[in-house]
């Protein structure tokens, strides 16, 4: 069965300080996303789409698509703020991206088989991806989805807040609720709270399963996510020039709207990523870890 990947790589990385979706991390310079794309293919991926902004695409290439498209099927769409549903519309002055749900519409008409979705800037470990393909082959109707979970307290900054979506799981293994959680942050009594609507905090469970948008799906979910994306935009107030429709709140929708089963997959996996600048000298040193201990090769591609 054919499996695709989509990367989305179209963020602005405005707490980065930079476009860190092709800032080098490797010990050769390595983007985060050829990490994704390398142990993909390794676990059965046949292609990958990767979501970039229109004037991004002659570098994108020429540092990244062009090398590995040697090795996989390559294809690229746009992610364009205008590239919305029918009697939908943009106000002028917008200037933030809409969200990862117009993302992942972003390819729409290109991905007619089942797909797993990543961030371009988070690194998953390459158990979850075997994990990932392994499931899209089980998957028995096309409501049916899955996500890889990872645990909260292995996925915050001590730089500074995050955003993740907090998940519940049920006694089956499904995912029963999921809240994108923003200002997620980490103090200095060693305590994990939402920090959103309290200073003070409100404090979560470390030991809790959150989302890092590592989601598998079918192509069933782009009518479901065009329809629900439609609703979000008219639904805005008028002049709301922030606001974006994210694919946790598209999944926890559909959960109760559609009855669609998500099934939560575990894997030892453990997941780095950069929010921060921060951040970086730690995600260099565990990638240079691994390429010490032989988990990947001296080059990716």
């Amino acid at each position: 069965m054919q499996k695709t990947l989509l990367v989305m790589a179209a963020g602005m990385g405005s707490r980065y300080g930079g476009n860190k979706q092709i800032d080098g991390m490797g010990p050769h310079n390595e983007i985060l996303m050829m990490y994704s794309v390398f142990d993909a293919m390794k676990a059965g991926f046949d292609k990958v789409v990767f979501v970039i902004k229109r004037d991004f695409e002659t570098m994108f290439r020429e540092k990244f698509g062009d090398m590995i498209s040697k090795k996989i099927r390559v294809e690229y769409v746009f992610q364009d703020m205008n590239d919305v549903p029918a009697r939908c519309s943009v106000p002028a002055e917008r200037t933030k991206p809409l969200g990862t749900v117009q993302a992942i519409l972003a390819a729409r008409n290109i991905i007619h088989e089942p797909f797993a979705v990543v961030n371009a800037d988070d690194y998953y470990g390459v158990s979850a991806f075997a994990t990932m393909a392994d499931h899209l082959e089980k998957l028995r109707d096309s409501r049916h989805s899955c996500m890889v979970g990872y645990y909260l307290k292995n996925t915050v900054s001590e730089h500074g807040h995050v955003t993740r979506g907090v998940c519940d799981v049920d006694e089956s293994g499904r995912l029963s609720s999921i809240k994108e959680t923003y200002k997620i942050t980490l103090f200095p009594d060693g305590t994990i709270r939402d920090t959103a609507t309290d200073p003070a905090g409100v404090p979560l469970n470390p030991d809790g399963l959150v989302s890092m948008n590592f989601f598998g799906f079918t192509p069933w979910i782009f009518k479901k996510a065009e329809e629900n994306f439609a609703a979000f935009l008219k639904g805005l107030p008028e002049g709301e020039l922030k606001a974006e429709y994210v694919l946790p709140t598209l999944v926890d929708q559909l959960m109760h709207e559609e009855k669609m089963p998500v099934d939560v997959l575990s894997t030892d996996a453990v997941w780095f990523g950069v929010t921060y600048k921060e951040d970086k000298p730690y995600v260099q040193a565990e990638l240079k870890k691994m390429h010490d201990e032989g988990v990947y090769p001296e080059t990716l591609f």
